[in-house]
């Protein structure tokens, strides 16, 4: 039975790409941070475990790597879905502190190559696969702030060079989302202003639509089991927002 390690996995993709992994014989491991409760229920439902450890630390990023490794046996697939933002008007220069981008890149961008270097020997071992979860903010400079857009650019970057350094053994690929329907944007700017986004949103994208969190989950899991000679790729889920008419 094959294992894949999920960070940020207690709630909206990360928690649907692992239960679609369940669905398909996977065993899985749920990485969160602070919600231990949520994180166990997906646990519970997946048959897989739960492991507490923040990934922006790199000592805790290796202690996850190791426990996963001696629960379940192995890590066959690494989905780097944690991340964070503030959400900040991109006009408003002054809205973003040296902090905010320290903090956000620690997080979106250094925590996933931690993550890497350290479920790197499994993988090899496993001729694995890594899926980063970006942002189609990270090619149009949108999203939540500036510093979310321009870490997500280079989370890209990072993954590039990780595809080629780590083939042929193992398989890395980028899934970007737009706007996507999950327990976030509610909780963070309220049911209106998120069913207005929404609403936004779907009208922008070429498929009149936006997408669901096992819309993108489905993207990981191909990436993840169909994808046999794909790496160094990033595949949108996002109803075509990123070629939509700028006019």
């Amino acid at each position: 039975m094959k294992v894949a390690l999920i960070t940020g996995a207690s709630s909206g993709i990360g928690a649907a790409t692992a239960k679609e992994l369940a669905r398909r014989g996977w065993r899985v491991a749920i990485n969160y941070s602070r919600n231990a409760e949520a994180a166990e229920k997906v646990a519970k439902e997946c048959n897989g475990i739960a492991v507490k450890a923040d990934v922006a630390d790199d000592a805790q990023c290796r202690g996850l790597a190791q426990a996963v490794v001696e629960k379940l046996g192995a890590i066959d697939a690494l989905v780097n879905n944690a991340g964070t933002t503030k959400v900040v008007a991109h006009g408003d220069l002054d809205g973003l502190q040296a902090e905010d981008f320290q903090r956000i890149f620690q997080l979106n961008v250094v925590a996933p190559f931690q993550m890497v270097r350290a479920c790197r020997d499994a993988l090899k071992k496993a001729r694995g696969t890594i899926v980063n979860v970006s942002s189609v903010a990270s090619v149009l400079g949108t999203g939540s702030s500036v510093a979310y857009a321009a870490s997500k650019a280079a989370l890209e970057t990072l993954s590039l060079s990780l595809a080629r350094s780590l083939a042929p053994d193992v398989r890395v690929n980028v899934v970007a989302p737009g706007h996507t329907d999950t327990p976030w944007h509610p909780t963070v700017r309220g049911p209106e202003r998120a069913a207005e986004m929404e609403k936004h949103y779907a009208a922008i994208a070429p498929l009149k639509k936006i997408s669901k969190a096992e819309d993108v989950a489905d993207a990981i899991v191909w990436l993840i089991e169909g994808g046999a000679n794909v790496t160094g790729q990033v595949i949108y889920i996002d109803g075509g927002m990123h070629i939509a008419s700028p006019r």
